[in-house]
């Protein structure tokens, strides 16, 4: 079971937008903790109620950044 959910966030034009590697989550923000805090409350909707070993995921999971401001 993976302890972490591995994110990667990049600069566009205009927004942050952060995309997790494992889960189907996708989000954006004007800055770079907007996008973190959408990110973190998004993967928490997602895995509300789930069962999270079907995610292969262990309970509690945190969050791993990698990010790149320069954009893509």
């Amino acid at each position: 079971m993976q302890r972490t959910i591995k994110a990667f966030i990049h600069k566009g034009e205009t927004h942050y937008v952060a995309e997790c590697l494992e889960i189907s989550v996708v989000t954006q923000g004007k800055t770079l903790d907007e996008t973190i805090e959408n990110l973190q409350e998004a993967v928490e909707l997602h895995l509300e109620g789930e069962d999270l070993t079907t995610f292969g995921l262990a309970p509690n999971p945190t969050l791993q950044l990698a990010i790149d401001e320069n954009g893509c």
